[in-house]
């Protein structure tokens, strides 16, 4: 496993910035005003931002999905993000379903497919025909926004046309409760955690993570192109590490969650 250092990988993702801003097309999506009365279809309750997300999609675009097929032109997925009501001690409350009880309204994020886009993006930073935009809760564009980085999650999904929630839009993802595995070069993912945050193996060695929250996951070691597959509920991956070192990583949809394995 070869490692990118640091200092290269800030000059490559400086360069790309600087590039990007160049052909960025957010300004092609506007607010879909009418998105909630599409479909409702996930729900996500998200414990590392203590948030509360909602995703939206026409019934045409889920009806096509649940049918096998493609995404069509002219899809929207708008996604809303609230804040989760907590407690005295900043803990999220869960109503009686245990999730998040949804608080304010903190921003809308949406992706939108529209034949001939993105054809000004170079190619390893296009996603198809899909652009990405996100807007205030009054529904105005966030002119701050860093839309790169919409482009760079949804990159290495594009055997699923880059929409990390497709196994909710077409209805695959596993329904059943998953169970944490336990034991040497074992990892659990739960309540967006890494479990345990660091682990130790020895030189070839394995590590096996398995995926017990009702949202995907995906392991990517950081400077690195080493990346596990995505993880739905119920769902492992493993990645041998044959080089001793220090490697950390994070899950690839979601960077707040972080982990470290020593190899010896």
């Amino acid at each position: 496993m070869r490692i990118r250092t640091k200092i290269g990988a800030a000059l490559l993702a400086a360069g790309a910035a600087v590039a990007f801003s160049a052909w960025a097309g957010g300004e092609k999506v506007v607010f879909p005003a009418n998105y909630d009365k599409g479909v409702l279809y996930s729900v996500t309750d998200r414990y590392d931002t203590k948030q509360y997300r909602e995703l939206y999609a026409s019934k045409e675009v889920v009806d096509a999905a649940r049918a096998g097929k493609p995404i069509p032109n002219g899809a929207v997925l708008t996604m809303v993000v609230s804040k989760a009501v907590v407690d005295d001690k900043g803990n999220p409350v869960k109503d009686a379903n245990d999730r998040f009880k949804k608080g304010d309204l903190v921003f809308y994020a949406v992706m939108e497919k529209r034949g001939g886009w993105g054809a000004e993006y170079p190619a390893d930073m296009r996603n198809g025909e899909w652009e990405y935009q996100t807007f205030q809760p009054d529904k105005t564009v966030n002119e701050k926004a860093n839309l790169k980085s919409c482009f760079t999650c949804h990159k290495p999904h594009d055997k699923q046309d880059f929409v990390i929630s497709l196994a909710k839009l077409n209805a695959t993802f596993p329904s059943a409760k998953a169970t944490a595995k336990t034991g040497p070069g074992t990892v659990a993912i739960a309540e967006f955690l890494f479990g345990p945050e660091k682990i130790e193996v020895a030189k070839g060695g394995k590590v096996t993570w398995t995926n017990t929250d009702d949202s995907p996951h995906q392991v990517t070691v950081q400077g690195s192109n080493v990346r596990s597959g995505v993880m739905l509920r119920g769902q492992s991956e493993t990645l041998t590490f044959n080089d001793a070192g220090t490697f950390d990583y994070i899950c690839g949809l979601h960077p707040n969650m972080k982990g470290k394995i020593e190899v010896k």
